[in-house]
C-alpha cells in the first residue's frame, strides 16, 4: 500500500490531498491568514496521524476479534522544544465505549498499540529522505 500526501500552496490557493494507492481525496485544510502555508502545522498533523491511526486500528482490531465498539476517543500529544528539534514526550491515551468487559477492552487497547502502523513507524526511528 502506497500512501501519499500533497500540499499545493500559494497566495491564491491552498490544496491538501491524500491518497492510498490510486484513491485520492481532498482535505479541508485552511491556509494561514498570510496565504503562506497551512493554518494547521505539521506537528499538529503528526499528533492527528497518531490519534487517527490508533482510532482506525481499534475499529479494525475489534472487528477482527469480534469485540463490539460503540465509540473511540484518542488524544495524542508531544512537546516540540524549538525549530528543527525532534518531538519529545510523545504520548497518547485512548478510551473505548463498548459492552465488552474491562479486561477485554484493556486487551484490545494493548493489542492495538502493538500493531498501530504510525506509532510503530515513529518508534522505529524511520529514515526520512529529501529527494
Amino acid at each position: 500500500m502506497k500512501i501519499t500526501a500533497t500540499i499545493r500552496s500559494s497566495a491564491q490557493a491552498h490544496d491538501a490531498q491524500v491518497a492510498t494507492n490510486s484513491v485520492s481525496q481532498s482535505l479541508s485544510v485552511p491556509a494561514k491568514r498570510s496565504g503562506k502555508g497551512s493554518a494547521v502545522n505539521g506537528s499538529e498533523f503528526l499528533m492527528l496521524a497518531l490519534a487517527t491511526c490508533y482510532c482506525n486500528d481499534v475499529y479494525r482490531e475489534a472487528e477482527r476479534l469480534h469485540i463490539p465498539v460503540d465509540a473511540v476517543f484518542v488524544e495524542a500529544s508531544a512537546d516540540f522544544p524549538g525549530p528543527g528539534l525532534a518531538a519529545t514526550n510523545i504520548r497518547y491515551q485512548a478510551r473505548i465505549a463498548s459492552s465488552a468487559t474491562d479486561d477485554v477492552i484493556a486487551d484490545l487497547l494493548r493489542q492495538t498499540d502493538a500493531v498501530a502502523e504510525v506509532h510503530n513507524t515513529i518508534r522505529s526511528g524511520a529514515m526520512v529522505v529529501l529527494e
